[in-house]
């Protein structure tokens, strides 16, 4: 049933914002341009440096096509969580507990900002790219890998999402903090994380577990060994790791709702 109901939201969102085809293919322009700031920052650095963190400049690009994509994906549907500050400060939460359905889907199906596929489009284009020029060895497994890795990554972004997101059941008005670990975990994943070094690299490489976005499957793809020495076989669990943040981000979502007690505004 509750399937049934978040079809036909999703279906409705869809057709309200395609009825105004040309202000949703200006957003999305606007989406891929904000994504492609990014790509100009990578190539700015490859004019004063031939390689990074032992990475030539199209095998970066894999690296950064791969993140971009994947939080792509996350922010067209993870992204609504932004607003939970707002609603917990205002008390429109509650509204979400008296429906029975769960808090976290119909949070995340309150919109379908369509716009935001301007940065997975973005993402696909230079994943295209980078792929033509880096003479990746397909094989059936490596095409698996291609398919899987985007959609992996947006799992574990979301799941960054939801988690960073749900400390605002504490702290209220904890959205710069709920933005730095989304926003700045995106960046970081965008570059191999072997130019990181300490204990950022540690922190956003397996604590939030960023480097499975894209660095790895990317050593994986490229055949190419770890400049840290870790094993080949991390680029392939990719989706374990995904299901794994899946699962503690919804345990951390329903530990925090079971506390929330509303601001009495």
């Amino acid at each position: 049933m509750a399937e049934g109901v978040y079809r036909k939201i999703y279906h409705a969102r869809l057709r309200g914002q395609l009825s105004y085809r040309a202000s949703f293919l200006l957003d999305c322009l606007a989406q891929a341009l904000a994504q492609g700031g990014e790509l100009v920052v990578i190539l700015v650095l490859f004019n004063r440096v031939s390689a990074l963190g032992g990475f030539s400049v199209d095998e970066v690009l894999l690296v950064y096509a791969f993140a971009g994509t994947a939080f792509g994906l996350a922010d067209l549907f993870a992204g609504q969580l932004d607003k939970l500050p707002a609603m917990i400060r205002t008390g429109t939460f509650d509204v979400l507990l008296l429906r029975p359905l769960g808090t976290l889907p119909q949070l995340m199906s309150s919109e379908l900002p369509l716009k935001r596929l301007g940065r997975v489009l973005a993402g696909l284009v230079v994943l295209g790219y980078a792929l033509a020029h880096n003479g990746v060895v397909w094989t059936p497994w490596s095409v698996a890998l291609l398919a899987v890795t985007p959609v992996a990554g947006a799992v574990i972004f979301g799941g960054v999402w939801v988690v960073a997101c749900s400390v605002c059941f504490w702290l209220v008005d904890g959205r710069e903090l709920a933005n730095t670990v989304t926003y700045g975990s995106s960046t970081f994943t965008s570059y191999p994380i072997s130019v990181y070094s300490g204990w950022l690299r540690r922190l956003m490489a397996f604590v939030v577990p960023g480097a499975f976005v894209a660095y790895y499957p990317a050593l994986a793809l490229l055949d190419k060994a770890d400049p840290l020495g870790a094993p080949g076989w991390l680029g392939w669990v990719g989706p374990v790791v995904a299901a794994l943040v899946a699962a503690l981000a919804g345990v951390v979502w329903k530990f925090a709702v079971r506390r929330y007690r509303g601001t009495g505004s």
